[in-house]
């Protein structure tokens, strides 16, 4: 009786040191890294900032960043034309597809390099999707070892839509080298990238009024963003 009374006193001054232990490391712990007080608070999540420009294909398959400026948009702008009026911006490589009640569509383009850019009025005669390429006399007289005729796809320099102007060669087309948008870079016909030219060709009609406005007219540029 007397060896029993001795093993259960063992016992519990083991149990008592074990949980003495355990508390010992509780509090260590706790005050090693102490416990959120509101831990069902979560902390908002970090909004990454939007992009400041926007991004075409080039026809090397390449991603070409295109300044916020030339970005397809709709903005302010006074003008005395009727709705449905292309106005060429030459000076400031703009298209502007009037639209009614003070505002515009306006693409940018790429505008005719020095001596090639031209001025006036003119009206669409005709439309064309992925269309063929036959350059100009007076082209190929400056640049002899142009094809001859290059038939419609992605690797013709027209791009995927054309709209010819009169019975002039200018004509506003696309291009595969969205790169040069924003730039005097053609021989006087002016230039969207794809995704705008056949934004604008879904929007304009044969018949189409075209102004074109002369480089020297370097007014500033008339369109405000619409907010």
């Amino acid at each position: 009786m007397f060896n029993s009374f001795r093993l259960n006193t063992r016992l519990a001054a083991a149990a008592l040191g074990a949980l003495a232990i355990g508390a010992t490391a509780f509090s260590t712990s706790a005050a090693a890294a102490p416990l959120p007080l509101f831990p069902f608070f979560m902390a908002p999540p970090v909004e990454a900032a939007p992009p400041p420009v926007l991004a075409a294909p080039s026809d090397e398959g390449t991603v070409v960043e295109m300044p916020a400026r030339l970005r397809r948009q709709v903005v302010n702008y006074a003008t005395r034309e009727a709705p449905g009026t292309v106005i060429i911006d030459t000076p400031n490589t703009y298209l502007y597809l009037v639209m009614g009640n003070g505002q515009a569509m306006r693409y940018g383009i790429g505008v005719g390099r020095d001596g090639f850019t031209w001025s006036g009025t003119q009206t669409i005669t005709k439309k064309a999707e992925w269309p063929a390429w036959t350059p100009p006399p007076e082209m190929i007289a400056r640049q002899p070892y142009l094809p001859r005729h290059m038939a419609g796809g992605p690797g013709n320099p027209l791009g995927a839509r054309a709209m010819y102007l009169g019975g002039t060669i200018y004509r506003i087309h696309g291009t595969n080298a969205p790169e040069t948008i924003g730039t005097h870079v053609s021989s006087g016909c002016l230039r969207l990238t794809n995704e705008d030219v056949a934004d604008l060709y879904s929007r304009v009609s044969v018949g189409t009024k075209v102004i074109v406005l002369p480089m020297r007219d370097r007014r500033a540029d008339l369109g405000a963003t619409v907010r």
